[in-house]
């Protein structure tokens, strides 16, 4: 069975800094990429950060040069390092596996403050 675990964020003030992590299980976890995704309210869920099963990396605009992806084959986790944090980060947060969405997790909570 699939399961996604997000866990991480918090209320934080902007110009600060949280990690997520995502514990994944159910799949073999190193032939996958893997996303974060986040939703702010009102808002459509988007892609922000994905890494390959090689480590390749991608970002969004509204996101580069501040977060970065990275994962732990062994431990089967994905973490999103948010540097510089901005109110307009504000959002829950998933993540995911690509191509073709597993079930998705409770996700996680980011909060920043001006």
């Amino acid at each position: 069975q699939v399961q996604l675990v997000e866990s991480g964020g918090g209320l934080v003030q902007a110009g600060g800094s949280l990690r997520l992590s995502c514990a994944a299980s159910g799949f073999i976890f190193s032939d996958w990429d893997m996303a974060w995704l986040r939703q702010a309210p009102g808002k459509q869920r988007e892609i922000i950060a994905q890494i390959s099963s090689s480590s390749t990396t991608r970002y969004a605009d509204s996101v580069k040069g501040r977060f970065t992806i990275s994962r732990d084959n062994a431990k089967k986790t994905v973490y999103l390092q948010m540097n510089s944090l901005k109110p307009e980060d504000t959002a829950w947060y998933y993540c995911n596996r690509l191509p073709g969405y597993a079930p998705w997790g409770m996700g996680t909570q980011v909060t920043v403050t001006v």
